[in-house]
């Protein structure tokens, strides 16, 4: 039988620091329906010692640790399908979020049946462009607001879990962002709660938390995204992250422009402005 339980997955790895202030920082902000997932990738045993420390911890439900790094697809599947919670989130090890996140959106789920996935704005109050995003803020069920889009990133949201029921898990080779628009393709509400529920991201240049200073720190620690990006120095990295805030902002696309037929048009588009130099 289904619970009210708020299920939150939290996929460790390789930074001790990090992970040590964002685990911490999430059970802090853990209400009585709250409970934390870990999945521990790899072999790194400083991190995996951090994890450790907060075991007895009320609110840290369960660690499955794997000795291979399984990014993001198989620990999210696996989580989905053992939690029994009604809603589900994921946090990762270097974002913090303010108290009363998973309340405020979780009211918002039930007081809007639409509602999917809803999540936190890990950008700043600088990045706010008001005649770009009011075009996209709706009301919706319970006079909560939303800046819709056709998807959130992969931390510091909550999904109801008829969204899994109905959609399934992640498929190969499906990102988090993929399933965010295969989602709002068939009729679910997506976007970030408004006014935005700040996540701080530890590992992007702008946060104070930030470590790495010299272009030589970031390219030896350069996450992900970065990589996937092209970007190759501190102030492109800054850069990044502001142009992303904006381009969200400035996006009308519905989620099913980015799927089946109509992504493939609108990714051949995309090619040829690019060839085109537009």
């Amino acid at each position: 039988m289904r619970n009210e339980w708020h299920d939150i997955l939290m996929i460790t790895y390789n930074r001790p620091a990090f992970t040590k202030l964002a685990l911490e920082q999430l059970l802090k902000t853990c209400d009585e329906s709250m409970r934390v997932w870990i999945w521990h990738n790899g072999t790194d045993q400083e991190t995996l010692d951090v994890v450790e420390e907060f075991r007895a911890h009320p609110k840290l439900y369960h660690i499955h640790v794997s000795p291979e790094n399984k990014k993001l697809r198989e620990p999210t599947n696996w989580f989905w399908a053992n939690s029994n919670g009604a809603f589900l989130s994921k946090v990762d090890d270097d974002c913090l979020l303010p108290m009363d996140w998973g309340k405020t959106l979780r009211e918002a789920h039930a007081d809007e049946p639409k509602l999917g996935i809803v999540g936190c704005w890990r950008f700043y109050d600088s990045d706010f462009v008001p005649e770009l995003a009011e075009k996209k803020i709706r009301t919706i069920g319970g006079d909560h607001r939303i800046m819709r889009h056709h998807h959130v990133q992969g931390s510091g949201y909550v999904m109801k879990r008829a969204v899994y029921e109905q959609n399934g898990p992640i498929r190969d080779p499906e990102s988090f962002t993929r399933y965010c628009n295969r989602v709002g393709a068939r009729g679910w509400e997506i976007g970030w709660y408004f006014p935005f529920i700040h996540e701080e991201h530890m590992d992007g240049a702008r946060s104070p938390y930030y470590p790495y200073k010299t272009d030589e720190e970031f390219m030896q620690h350069r996450p992900l995204s970065a990589i996937n990006f092209g970007v190759r120095s501190v102030e492109e990295w800054k850069a990044l992250s502001a142009d992303l805030a904006s381009a969200i902002q400035a996006d009308l696309s519905e989620p099913n422009s980015h799927v089946g037929w109509r992504r493939l048009v609108r990714s051949g588009r995309q090619r040829l402005a690019r060839i085109l130099g537009l």
